[in-house]
């Protein structure tokens, strides 16, 4: 859970003292290894009083650093920093709002203020209200080490989500995804606030609500649109939009680090045949995949499904800026096939990629006992009814 900060601790960490004792913090090794040593130092600085704050803050912004554009600066609990936007995605979708002419935004569960930087920085009149004193109160803190790239205004007050406190704003809600007894959920009724209240509470408003991508969208009707997001490579979050904001029914969002962004919706066209496997195999975007999109974004590309209920694309073309796998050889899954074909291969190491059938990757590399000099891909899936064997050479097109 992580130490419990205080609104004194909070108070201390933003004075010119706990800011020199942070930049002392930010230089220790902070290992399980120097704990004891690490503790003593820092004690050494502000006594043992605050040590505990300032050592879990310096760990914390360790922690979101590469993830939040302003950690050196900011403040955080343990559990804000699990569930912060990546400032990628956030400032995503404050982009997008912005584009849609929402003007001003109310974060009703603002947390930390991960989001109300994004959406103050692209423009919005940004407000955000949390329960939680200690949270508010880092929040505060941290909008202004970042006021200087506001282009709209950003305030916080303390106020219940499932209270009305605001109008004529985009209400947006980021609610925890822990149950009580802290394990990560999926289902709107465990959600805090719960889903089913915070929409019947701000129903008739714009509504955005960031998710688990696990969460199942059956059960949330109301969202006219359903966008999945990923950045790097990874699915970090649905993102729920009621019909006023909504232009699609699903979009998948596929951001990187770098500043690249592209998307496809069910607005596509989604003719995407069946067809034998091509010289190339792709393996879309995971929020490609949980968007439902793998026909529509095949179709984009000129590519065909390997198996209609296989989520490979294949073709004589990769798409470009992704990493696609050029076919080597294919054929009839065996571990014995398999193995013999990485020996003529020379296969020394294989990532070995499975859609579609009960293989355990570890487990099977291992009684591979792969010995040579070359790297190679390995995607097992099914066509039809048979268990297929692609040997690939993975590149970056």
């Amino acid at each position: 859970m992580g130490y419990g900060f205080t609104v004194g601790d909070v108070e201390f960490l933003g004075s010119a003292g706990g800011a020199a004792a942070l930049a002392a913090a930010a230089e220790l090794p902070l290992t399980a290894a120097s704990r004891l040593a690490d503790v003593a130092s820092v004690r050494g600085l502000v006594g043992a009083e605050r040590a505990a704050a300032v050592l879990e803050t310096a760990v914390l912004r360790r922690r979101a650093a590469g993830r939040i554009a302003a950690a050196a600066g900011w403040l955080f609990t343990d559990e804000a920093v699990q569930q912060a936007s990546a400032s990628v995605v956030a400032a995503h979708r404050a982009a997008r709002l912005a584009r849609l002419g929402a003007g001003a935004v109310h974060d009703v569960t603002c947390s930390v203020g991960s989001d109300l930087d994004a959406f103050a920085a692209a423009g919005l009149d940004a407000l955000g209200s949390d329960l939680d004193p200690v949270r508010l109160a880092m929040a505060r803190h941290n909008l202004r080490v970042t006021a200087a790239r506001h282009r709209g205004s950003a305030a916080v007050v303390r106020a219940d989500a499932l209270s009305v406190v605001s109008r004529g704003a985009v209400v947006y809600a980021d609610p925890a995804r822990r149950d009580t007894h802290g394990r990560r959920t999926w289902r709107p009724s465990d959600l805090a606030p719960r889903l089913d209240h915070l929409v019947t509470v701000h129903n008739g408003r714009p509504l955005v609500v960031k998710s688990a991508p696990g969460l199942d969208f059956a059960l949330v009707p109301w969202a006219a649109e359903v966008e999945l997001v990923s950045l790097d490579g990874d699915v970090r979050e649905a993102c729920l939009w009621s019909a006023e904001l909504a232009t699609a029914g699903r979009r998948a969002t596929v951001l990187s680090g770098d500043g690249g962004a592209w998307m496809v919706t069910d607005a596509e066209p989604d003719d995407c045949p069946v067809r034998p496997p091509g010289e190339w195999l792709v393996n879309p975007d995971g929020a490609v995949v949980r968007a439902g999109l793998v026909r529509h974004y095949g179709a984009r590309h000129g590519l065909g499904m390997l198996d209609e209920r296989i989520a490979y694309l294949t073709g004589d073309a990769p798409p470009p800026g992704i990493r696609a796998f050029r076919v080597l050889e294919h054929g009839h899954y065996t571990e014995k096939s398999l193995r013999a074909a990485l020996h003529r291969h020379h296969a020394g190491a294989a990532e070995i990629l499975v859609r579609g059938l009960d293989v355990d990757p570890n487990a099977l590399r291992t009684r591979l006992k792969l010995r040579g000099d070359a790297s190679l891909t390995v995607v097992l899936t099914r066509i039809g009814r048979t268990p297929t064997a692609f040997l690939c050479h993975a590149e970056r097109t």
